[in-house]
């Protein structure tokens, strides 16, 4: 088919309703990452299987996909040199058949076992699978438009939807708690898997990838084939030269400290509801986590914000606002509060606006790192970078809730015994409040102290396109002005003379 006909190599103007086509996707996307980290280590210990394994099955899980995410990027980025690739697109074509795999996969997992294998090995399996649809997907913005403001309507929308994914996964589950069904889990599932297939769809018929015009494909057969030996050393050599990107590594350690600061909550979360305070009932838990439905308000004052003021200052709001609402938390049960509930519903308002411009921020300062990087190798690597952040985003996940299922087996928590706050021991319940605190409170204030640093940002963005845009025209890098020198160097880490190398990174 040729391209002229092919709707997925089709560029079209970057409205609104197609922003909302393209973040339809984080549906999914957000909603399974807080399934991870707030459902999932809740629903294996509500089958009485010990904490430590309960942790261990999305511990394991991820760091075998995190090694598969690994590679991934790299086989999408160079895809395009197959007829699957040329037809259906070099992302679009993961994005459907994971979409498929995710649809058979999803709904195994919320069948009631006492065998923790047997999660284990689902869970793998659609984490596999969701990798197959995210680093593609996550690639798009680039592909699809290099304008910031236009790369800001599609983050801005995945953001927005990200938190209305958030606030689904609980408000089914919460429903269904409350009407004491038995079967809650494995219901809510369901919808959910309803739910993100049809979003996924949406997102892979309103999107497009750059169009592989002829001095394109030109280069792609100029490059010689690779073994399988020379691919992996190639691939892994390319994930570790991100780190020579100054801004990337900032970005990075931003991104994983505050998410994992998330993680630690949501793991954390219902089992210090129920274990620890007053006047909690079984769907307390997933009530406050239903709260997330305040983040999307709170994404749509971040969409403006990252234009007006950039993304440190969004940054700063969030985790002070964190940090403060964890502090709230732990005297809520240090003070022993008698019928908790409603001072934690405001706490937890607060918690979920700021948890939505966590999440908000670091995705849309994602599209402008391919460009620093750009600059430093003349490469396009969009893949690369989605890969690495992706490979470390699984496994600080991973690392959180390992820990926390390692740690409340240490404090002596029994997931078949301890089922409320009469039948916890003082003792645990102490330790389960320290780990729910201390470790959020630690990463978020660590977050907090690198985005003080943090340079990337509309105005110094707009200053390196402009360089790049001088340089690709032909431009000499003797005639580079005082201001551009300074923002690459800033941005990249590396003296100006070293950028836009003689021979591009191929």
């Amino acid at each position: 088919m040729s391209q002229k006909k092919n709707w997925v190599y089709q560029p079209k103007d970057i409205t609104v309703a197609r922003g909302i086509g393209y973040g339809l996707t984080d549906l999914m996307g957000g909603g399974w990452n807080n399934i991870v980290s707030g459902v999932i280590f809740a629903f294996v210990l509500s089958q009485g299987i010990n904490p430590a394994f309960a942790g261990a099955i999305t511990g394991i899980g991820r760091i075998v996909d995190a090694i598969f995410t690994l590679f991934f990027g790299a086989i999408t980025d160079g895809f395009y040199k197959t007829k699957l690739g040329q037809r259906f697109g070099r992302r679009h074509f993961f994005m459907l058949l994971g979409g498929i795999l995710f649809a058979v996969l999803f709904p195994l997992f919320w069948i009631q076992s006492d065998d923790w294998h047997y999660y284990l090995i689902i869970y793998i399996a659609i984490e596999i699978a969701i990798a197959m649809i995210l680093i593609p997907w996550e690639t798009l913005p680039t592909e699809m438009t290099d304008d910031y403001n236009k790369r800001t309507v599609l983050s801005g929308s995945r953001m927005f939807i990200s938190a209305t994914g958030t606030a689904i996964v609980f408000l089914v589950l919460a429903a269904l708690k409350r009407m004491e069904n038995p079967n809650a889990y494995l219901i809510t599932g369901i919808i959910w898997t309803v739910i993100f297939v049809v979003a996924i769809f949406v997102s892979y018929r309103t999107t497009w990838e750059r169009p592989l015009t002829p001095e394109f494909i030109a280069e792609l057969e100029s490059q010689p084939k690779l073994s399988l030996g020379a691919f992996v050393k190639k691939t892994v050599s390319d994930y570790f030269s991100t780190f020579k990107n100054k801004a990337f590594r900032k970005h990075l350690a931003i991104y994983l400290l505050s998410f994992t600061g998330k993680d630690f909550y949501s793991t954390m979360l219902p089992t210090f509801i129920i274990c620890c305070i007053h006047g909690a009932k079984a769907d307390t838990p997933w009530t406050l986590q239903a709260l997330s439905v305040f983040g999307i308000l709170a994404t749509l004052g971040a969409a403006k914000l990252m234009l007006t003021h950039g993304p440190k200052y969004l940054f700063t709001i969030s985790y002070t606002t964190l940090i403060i609402t964890m502090v709230g938390y732990f005297l809520t049960w240090a003070f022993q509060v008698k019928n908790a509930v409603w001072v934690l519903i405001i706490i937890s308002i607060l918690y979920q606006c700021a948890r939505a411009i966590l999440e908000f921020t670091p995705w849309n300062v994602f599209p402008f790192i391919p460009d620093v990087d750009r600059i430093m190798t003349r490469g396009d690597r969009a893949g690369v970078y989605a890969s690495v952040m992706t490979f470390f985003r699984k496994s600080t996940g991973a690392l959180a809730s390992w820990i926390a299922g390692i740690l409340l087996a240490e404090i002596g928590f029994d997931s078949k015994t301890m089922l409320d706050l009469n039948s916890t021991p003082h003792n645990v319940q102490v330790g389960i409040a320290l780990i729910f605190f201390v470790a959020p409170v630690v990463l978020f204030a660590l977050s907090l102290f690198t985005a003080w640093k943090f340079r990337l940002n509309r105005e110094t963005h707009a200053v390196l396109k402009a360089e790049i845009n001088r340089l690709e025209a032909g431009g000499s890098k003797d005639d580079v002005t005082p201001e551009a020198k300074e923002v690459v160097e800033e941005l990249t880490g590396h003296p100006y003379q070293e950028s836009w190398p003689d021979q591009p990174l191929t």
